[in-house]
């Protein structure tokens, strides 16, 4: 039997995620991540292709991400050094980052984008679960997501989709609550003159 949890209770919890941009320590602990991830492995699945993985970046990984990101922004022509000490940096922002990657497979019945959109579902359930255990998160993509160059360092294969880099950590302020969006802003009857 499935438990039960007050709809009012669920939606003010879930309407209370949202985007950290500024993270610091501590990260979850390899536990924590791993719980979280469990939650992303409910999301839905066309055929149980089970499409997701992740790769963890820890500490000194972290620096070795940045240097990964400054060759790939070098071969796609960047000299600025502003934009290349940017890059370097960019994977020191949080104590951890998850690379979420779609390892799309050939099916008759389940399109590509079928694929990307469970990997975005199980993303939702992680980045759920983080809230729970009292992290924050921001998931970001961007150049480096849609980089042949990162997919070859990171040992990808071409076919591969990064849906993206999520940055983990505990929140280094409190943001202001999110405005709550009108249903009515976003739903239509359809077709209207039937109604």
């Amino acid at each position: 039997m499935t438990q039960s949890i007050a709809p009012d209770q669920l939606l003010a919890f879930i309407e209370s995620r949202q985007s950290v941009g500024q993270l610091v320590e501590p990260a979850p602990t390899q536990a924590q991540l791993e719980q979280a991830l469990q939650a992303a492995l409910s999301a839905p699945d066309h055929h149980r292709l089970r499409p997701w993985q992740f790769l963890q970046v820890r500490d000194k990984g972290r620096h070795a991400l940045g240097r990964i990101f400054l060759q790939c922004v070098k071969e796609a022509g960047v000299t600025e050094s502003a934009q290349l000490e940017r890059a370097l940096a960019q994977p020191l922002r949080a104590p951890l980052i998850l690379v979420a990657i779609v390892d799309t497979q050939q099916h008759p019945k389940v399109p590509k984008v079928e694929q990307v959109l469970s990997m975005g579902a199980a993303i939702e359930n992680f980045l759920l679960m983080l809230n729970a255990q009292g992290y924050a998160a921001m998931w970001r993509t961007g150049t480096m997501a849609e980089s042949g160059v990162f997919k070859q360092k990171m040992g990808l294969k071409a076919e591969d989709e990064v849906a993206g880099f999520i940055y983990i950590g505990t929140a280094a302020r409190q943001l202001a609550p999110r405005e709550r969006l009108s249903v009515n802003e976003f739903l239509t009857d359809w077709p209207a003159n039937l109604l």
